[in-house]
C-alpha cells in the first residue's frame, strides 16, 4: 500500500511538505511505546501513535520507518513538524482513534508487523 492510499482509507492530512505519497508502506505498527518501536517494529513500515513529541520522529527515523501517522485528533508540536520535515519523514495525521485508523488499513490490505518469538 503506497502512502497515498493510506491518506485516501483513513481521510488523514499530510503534515509535511514534498513527502513522497508513492512511497510503499510494508506493513504497520502501532504503539505509544517508543521502545516498542525499536524492538518490535520493522523497516518500512507505517508507525501509528497518539505521542506528538519530536523524539517520535527520531525512534522512526531510528527505527527506519516509512511513515508516521498521528492519531487521536491530537496536533503534533511545532517542532515534532518542523523534524519531520528536516529529515524526510512523512507525517501524517487522522481524527480517529488508532484502533479505528488500524482496523481501516486492515480492511484495507495493510497487514501489521509479524512478532517472531
Amino acid at each position: 500500500m503506497t502512502l497515498r492510499e493510506v491518506v485516501r482509507v483513513v481521510g488523514a492530512e499530510v503534515l509535511t511538505e514534498d513527502v513522497d505519497l508513492d512511497r510503499e508502506v510494508a506493513c504497520a505498527f502501532g504503539a505509544d511505546l517508543m521502545s516498542d518501536v525499536l524492538a518490535l517494529s520493522r523497516p518500512g513500515a507505517l508507525l501509528l501513535t497518539g505521542l506528538m513529541q519530536p523524539q517520535v520522529v527520531r525512534t522512526a527515523d531510528m527505527a527506519d520507518m516509512a511513515a508516521i501517522l498521528l492519531v487521536r485528533g491530537k496536533r503534533p508540536q511545532r517542532d515534532t513538524v518542523a523534524l519531520a520535515q528536516d529529515i524526510g519523514m512523512p507525517l501524517l495525521w487522522a481524527k480517529e482513534t488508532m484502533f479505528t485508523v488500524a482496523g481501516r488499513l486492515y480492511s484495507a490490505g495493510l497487514n501489521g508487523v509479524e512478532l517472531t518469538r
